[in-house]
Order: C-alpha cells, then sequence, then structure tokens
C-alpha cells in the first residue's frame, strides 16, 4: 500500500531507511541516494508516495512532475538487487525503466536527468 508523504518526519523516516538498508545490502548505491532525494523533492509538483511495510516504509517512491508545464508524469523509484542499482521506472514500478542510478552516477548527471522531466 502506497502512503503520502504528508511530513518531513514521514520523508525523514523513509529516507532513514532506505540509507540504513543501503548502509547493510547496497552499498553501490548509498552515495547517490541523497542527490536522488533531493532532485525528488525539487521536481515534483505533487504528491510523493512510498510504499507502506509492516515495519515501516519499503524501498518504492513514487512522484510526479509537470514536465516544465506540458503535462504531468508519474515516475516509480525503486531498487532492483538483481542489478544492484535504483531504477526510474515510467508511472509504476512496472513501468519502462528509463534510468539507472549508482553511485558512480555524479550530481551533474542526476540535474540533468531531472531538470527534463
Amino acid at each position: 500500500m502506497a502512503v503520502a508523504i504528508e511530513t518531513t518526519e514521514i520523508l525523514k523516516d523513509y529516507f532513514d531507511g532506505v540509507l540504513t538498508r543501503a548502509d547493510h545490502h547496497a552499498k553501490e548505491v548509498e552515495e547517490v541516494a541523497l542527490p536522488l532525494m533531493g532532485a525528488v523533492i525539487w521536481r515534483s509538483c505533487g504528491e510523493i508516495q512510498v510504499r507502506e511495510v509492516k515495519e515501516g516504509y519499503g524501498n518504492v517512491l513514487w512522484f510526479t512532475t509537470n514536465s516544465n508545464g506540458s503535462g504531468y508524469n508519474r515516475y516509480a523509484l525503486s531498487y532492483n538487487h538483481s542489478t544492484r542499482k535504483i531504477e526510474m521506472r515510467d508511472r509504476s514500478q512496472k513501468g519502462d525503466v528509463l534510468y539507472e542510478f549508482d553511485n558512480s552516477v555524479s550530481s551533474g548527471r542526476i540535474l540533468e536527468i531531472f531538470r527534463y522531466l
């Protein structure tokens, strides 16, 4: 089930969980998680949602952008255990993979990608 992030406390809890799990299981993405968080907050024009699970929040986040005024687009960010990367997918968790992120992706590249969402 998805829950809307209505307070900065929920957002903090979500990213704390992501970073904790990355520290233990996904070192390949722990450095890129914070720049991605900033980019999501910067470009999101509506509700940011995260997957809610029994023990808190899962690894899936959905956000919507206004595509520079030309229409709304929804994206899902989630960690792929096989590729060991964070994937940005079109519309849903099962949508087409648009981008993949790991520690090799620079903040400048993230800025470039998110600027045109």
